[in-house]
Formats: C-alpha cells, structure tokens, sequence
C-alpha cells in the first residue's frame, strides 16, 4: 500500500503510537491518534509527536464519520483485537496493521526476529551484540524498548535489524518476514489477552508465517509444543537444548556449548567463559549463537561477542551488596514461568518480592520452585491475596503482605540477615503500580541506594 497522503489512524497513544504516528507523518500519510481514555489530552499527547506534521487527536469515542474515512488502522501492541471498535474495522473492511508490520513495510535490509514467552529480551540484546560487532549498519528494536516504526526510515538495504516481537506484536502482522526467526519457549502467559492456550500458541508461531523454505527458524528442542511444531514449519529449523546432544543443532555437552552442522560439529564456548549464568541463559546463548551464524557471521566474532555480554538490566540484575544482603533485581520476571528462572539462580536463603498486576496466571509451579531457597515471600499489588491463597496451600506460610514496593524493600532490609540474599522477581506484571517493569525496576533500585 501506497501510504503517502493517506488517512491512518493510530490505535494507542504511548511510545510505540507516538512512533507509528512520527512515521506515516514523516512519509506523507495523514496520521490520526487515538486513545480510548477519554480523559487523555490533546496537547500532552501531540507534545510527545515530532511536531513535523499535521495530526488529528481523539480521546474516548471515535466519531463514526472519522472512522469511515479512514484508509489504514495502526494497532499498538496493548490494543487487543477482539474489542467492538477494532472488530467494526475489519468489518468495515479498513486494513488493520501493527507497528511492526507498518515499519517492516516502510524499513529496509534484513530481519531477525525472536519471540517466546521469557528469554526473549536477553536473547535480542546479545543477537544485537553479536551483530553490531559483525555488521556496519544495525539496529535493535521492538519489545526491547525501541519502538520499530522509529528507526524504519533510517534503514538501508545493507541493514540488519535484531527485532523483540511480542504476542501482541505478532497478532497483526501481515507481510513481516524475518530471514531468521527463533521461538525461545510457550508457556502459560497473557491469557488475559489471548483467552486459551491454543490462541496463545497460534499467534506465538506467526512469526514464521511468511517465511521461505530457504529461511531458518530457531526452536527450543526441549519445549515439546515446539518440538511439535518444528516437524511442520515451512522454514529450515535449527533446534536448540540443554540436556541433550542433537545430532544437528545446538546443544550444551556438560560446560561447553556445541553447534552441529550438516557437515561438522563445533565447540562453541564453555559456560565459564561466559558473564551470563543459570541453564536459561545457556539455552539464550545457544539461540542467539545460531541466529548469528544462520546470519552468515563467522564463529570467532560470534565467540568474542558473547564471551564479552554481560546481563541485561531488570533479569536477574545485581544491585548492590548492604550489610552483607545481596539484592537483586528481576522485575523482568513478569510471568511465574519467568520467576522460577530468578529463584533458580539464587545460590542463598532468599526474601522474595512478588505480586503485580494479574494476568489470571497460576502460580503453582512458581512457588513449588522455591526449593527451601525463600526464607520469606513478601507479596504487594493486585495479585497478593491470590497469591497468598496458593502458597498456603501448598503448605509455604512464610507470607507477608504489604502495600507498596517501598514497604517491601524496607521489610527486606530490617529482617534479611548477613548473607542472605532480597530478589525482586513479581511473577507478574506491573500495570497498576508501575508503567512497565523497567519502571518498577529502577524504583526497586532506588530504594535499595537509599537504605
């Protein structure tokens, strides 16, 4: 589609709107924002465009007359598409893009696309890495933080762009077709957004859904939904895993990581060259490694690159060290299946701080992970009776329920002792407290300095 002196309208008014709204003004469409809370204000959100072209703005309803004038629908990612509006665009037959599809369209060179329900931040950082050491011209976008359609115009042909796709974000793609893809894992996550497992499962595996033969899609041998799918997918699949040796792919063989190809078996690296610790970040690493080298770049600057990587900020992040408690911060752990990688990391009696906003997740296998490893669960925000209620029944007691994630840390400080470790890893998201989980990570932060 032509988009030049089109009418477009952009679904969400946050920082993946804003993006989308910068671009199609930039290229010569005529973007019109909208937010469904009508209390949002015209001139806060126009002050967060670029101020190079000319936008409309509407809160709350959306007059019929603008909708049917529209040529094109911009979705941002937390804009679910089982709501009235958006179902009356399809119906209405209005194209209905996500960002991403609409940077896609509009950016040029070369795609790697990861997903999966947890790993994928960590994952896309040291792909990024393993690419900007190897390559002139790259960008790191989508979940990660940087919104896509905001770097699209600025894409060459010879550019490699490292892309974090979300459920959300694969919901509405179209022509998006990465020449590498990797799936980390699918467990229980967004079912409030999704509704069932299966849905869930479906939009995950989109991201392979306009790739070639010639393509290649990277999946988690030990995820049997993957394994599954991986004897259908349309794209060459390379496998990865932890605990077993693959006849092709990647794997870890006790502390070194081994790549089989059809033609030799390479000894990659050993886990202890690498700044990364605990099985998931292996399984990371593994992903990463083979996203690189299906990419085209060579095994020594791949080696260099993750040897020099160091943890991403929010996962599993030490903080600092007060009085002898360790703290650490995970509030990337927004999921239980997440949060068990936290609590598997720690290597010492451990305060745990969970609870957020509720994304009607079981937290079951959660707290069986705690392993005699959580001294005392301290549990804030929506899910914290809910929470409570699980842990009790399962026979853990230890339970303290507070307010705010002030009260939690100065709770931490008072009771930890010497050599005893307080991990913020929610298990859950952070809408309701906190904008988003770097948000609530960097308070978390904040008030550990200011113990």
């Amino acid at each position: 589609m032509e988009l030049k002196g089109k009418k477009v309208l952009v679904f969400g008014s946050g920082k993946s709107g804003i993006g989308a709204a910068d671009l199609l003004g930039e290229i010569g469409a005529h973007p019109v924002i909208y937010d469904g809370n009508k209390e949002a204000e015209r001139e806060k959100v126009l002050s967060k465009t670029s101020g190079k072209y000319e936008a409309d703005f509407y809160a709350g309803i959306l007059p019929e007359e603008i909708q049917d004038s529209l040529d094109l629908v911009v979705l941002s990612p937390g804009v679910p598409t089982d709501i009235p509006l958006v179902k009356g665009f399809y119906e209405k037959g209005i194209p209905v893009w996500g960002e991403v599809e609409l940077a896609y369209r509009v950016g040029k060179g070369r795609v790697l696309a990861i997903t999966g329900t947890n790993g994928k931040t960590t994952t896309t950082a040291l792909l990024g890495k393993i690419m900007r050491d190897a390559e002139d011209s790259v960008y790191v976008v989508g979940n990660i933080g940087t919104p896509y359609t905001s770097r699209a115009l600025e894409m060459k042909e010879e550019t490699v762009t490292v892309a974090e796709i979300s459920s959300f974000q694969l919901e509405t793609i179209e022509q998006f077709a990465p020449e590498v893809s990797a799936i980390l894992n699918i467990t229980e996550d967004h079912l409030n957004r999704h509704h069932t497992m299966e849905e869930y499962i479906r939009v995950k595996e989109l991201i392979t859904k306009n790739q070639k033969p010639e393509n290649v899609c990277v999946l988690n041998y030990e995820d049997a939904v993957l394994r599954e799918f991986g004897e259908k997918a349309v794209p060459k699949v390379v496998y990865f895993s932890s605990v077993r040796k693959l006849n092709q792919g990647i794997y870890l063989d006790g502390d070194t990581i081994v790549l089989c190809t059809e033609t030799e078996k390479i000894p990659v690296v050993k886990t202890g060259e690498l700044k990364l610790l605990g099985q998931h970040n292996y399984e990371n690493v593994m992903a990463a490694v083979a996203m690189a080298y299906y990419a085209g770049v060579d095994l020594d600057h791949i080696r260099k690159s993750i040897c020099e990587f160091t943890a991403v900020e929010h996962r599993i992040e030490y903080v600092t060290e007060k009085n002898g408690i360790i703290y650490y911060n995970d509030s990337k752990g927004t999921n239980p299946d997440a949060a068990i990688k936290g609590i598997q990391a720690m290597n010492r009696p451990t305060y745990l701080i969970g609870g957020g906003y509720d994304k009607e997740s079981s937290y079951d296998e959660w707290i069986q992970a705690f392993d005699g490893k959580v001294r005392c669960l301290v549990l804030i925000g929506q899910t914290k009776e809910k929470i409570k209620s699980a842990a009790e029944r399962l026979g853990f007691t230890d339970i303290v329920l507070l307010d705010n994630l002030e009260e939690a840390v100065q709770f931490c400080a008072k009771h930890a002792k010497s050599g005893e470790a307080v991990l913020l890893s929610p298990a859950c998201a952070s809408w309701g407290q906190f904008d988003n989980y770097e948000q609530r990570g960097n308070m978390f932060k904040e008030y550990v300095f200011q113990l």
